[in-house]
């Protein structure tokens, strides 16, 4: 994600949902107990989404791989986006820390939907590599985090990254299979060089 999403991240203003909206909302999870209310509608969601190859998420260390493949490729390839959005969970959300001319930080959340509106023009003209080269990760039960170090290029064979950062991946296991709920990112600045914790250990 990193520098791409740097680029075509602009700020997501989510407006207010509507009153009728709300006490529709209301009025349905009257209608049935929270939990089978809840229940139901999270599967439905999950249902929509386009179906998933089970190789990609049946672990997470697979379901990191298939995002960081997903985004990378030469200049001009089309990606496979269907593949892409399998990845997350109905309602991920994706996001950068970025850095105002003031110094300050601010963050935009955008959708995978958004994500891929705003990479296709890019990646239509430049070529974007992107890889793992550390990790850190904890969890619990169902749930997990993980800090995914990441080098990008604008080709897989360039002997530099032009960027480096860390990806925090939040996943979540509904019992069959691995989902992404949210990529939150940081680049890499001079002034902010990733610790040595968090880069690949000295051979």
């Amino acid at each position: 994600m990193s520098k791409v999403m740097r680029v075509f991240c602009s700020a997501v203003i989510l407006g207010c949902v509507p009153a009728m909206i709300c006490a529709q909302e209301a009025a349905k999870s009257q209608a049935a107990p929270p939990s089978q209310s809840n229940s139901a509608a999270a599967q439905a969601a999950q249902a929509a989404a386009p179906a998933a190859n089970p190789a990609d998420v049946s672990s997470p260390d697979a379901i990191l791989a298939a995002t960081y493949d997903t985004i990378s490729g030469p200049a001009g390839q089309q990606r496979d986006w269907d593949r892409f959005r399998s990845l997350f969970i109905p309602g991920a959300r994706l996001m950068s820390a970025r850095l105002a001319k003031d110094g300050s930080y601010s963050v935009g959340p955008i959708s995978p939907d958004d994500y891929v509106k705003r990479a296709e023009p890019y990646f239509a003209k430049n070529g974007f590599a992107e890889r793992e080269i550390a990790r850190k990760a904890e969890r619990y039960e169902n749930i997990m985090q993980i800090f995914s170090t990441y080098e990008s290029r604008h080709d897989a064979k360039d002997a530099q990254p032009f960027a480096r950062g860390i990806n925090s991946f939040q996943l979540f296991y509904d019992g069959k299979r691995w989902w992404v709920v949210t990529i939150f990112w940081q680049e890499e600045t001079p002034d902010t060089p990733l610790p040595k914790e968090f880069l690949p250990a000295a051979r």
